[in-house]
């Protein structure tokens, strides 16, 4: 069992940066690949970001290459998301989701632990 809690959304204007955290706790993180997913209300959840149980492979929604950035530390059992030159469009919940023994994939429906979500809010 995984418990997520993501913290460091928040009112930012276009352009601004942010840094997301998503702090577990429980036991063998570095068991898990991890994703950042967002989702607008009357909208699906959609894929942002996953990083593998060592950090070694990660990947991205098109709409944000190049500017977010997944990283993971796992003595701290922590998975941030790096938000430089944001975007309204980027305004969302933005939730962090742990997959046993997985690869940080795009498909929601694998990951096994969601958290709560961390309000992003970006005007122009």
């Amino acid at each position: 069992q995984v418990q997520l809690v993501e913290s460091g959304g928040g009112l930012v204007q276009a352009g601004d940066s942010l840094r997301l955290s998503c702090a577990a706790s429980g036991r063998f993180f570095s068991n898990y690949a991890m994703g950042w997913f967002r989702q607008v209300p009357g909208k699906e959840r959609e894929f942002v970001a996953g990083i593998s149980w060592n950090g070694d492979s990660t990947a991205y929604a098109d709409s944000v290459k190049g500017r977010l950035a997944i990283s993971r530390d796992n003595a701290k059992k922590t998975v941030y998301l790096q938000m430089n030159s944001l975007k309204p469009e980027d305004t969302a919940l933005y939730y962090c989701a742990a997959d046993y023994w997985g690869s940080g994939s795009p498909n929601s429906a694998v990951y096994d632990f969601w958290g709560q979500g961390t309000q992003v809010t970006v005007s122009s």
